[in-house]
């Protein structure tokens, strides 16, 4: 025996095929974005960008090379490592924690 067509004409399905929208169906509503919500207290504007860094990140970061703390300078946006005498970036409101990505710090930011 044969299988049966499967492209063959169903009485039960709605018109319009298998998925389509049908002319009965009403339309969406419009997504619209959602609004920011202000900056908490607790948060810091970075200096370019205009995202905020969480300076409760500090408490769960490390330097990735020494395992030291890292203080946060707002001025620059930049975690800095004493120990590593390097300065992390942060971009977008996010610690980038890559050694290469790092500035060097000179003799007097060091200490």
């Amino acid at each position: 025996m044969s299988k049966p067509d499967e492209t063959a004409d169903r009485s039960d399905e709605p018109s319009g095929g298998g998925g389509g929208t049908s002319p009965q169906a009403e339309p969406r509503e419009a997504v619209t974005p959602r609004d920011e919500a202000p900056p908490r207290e607790d948060e810091s504007q970075a200096p370019s960008g205009g995202h905020a860094f969480d300076p409760k990140l500090l408490e769960l970061l490390v330097c990735p090379l020494t395992k030291t703390t890292l203080e946060y300078d707002a001025e620059r946006g930049e975690l800095i490592s004493r120990a590593a005498r390097l300065a992390y970036p942060i971009r977008d409101g996010i610690p980038v924690m890559l050694p290469d990505e790092a500035r060097r710090l000179d003799d007097q930011e060091a200490d």
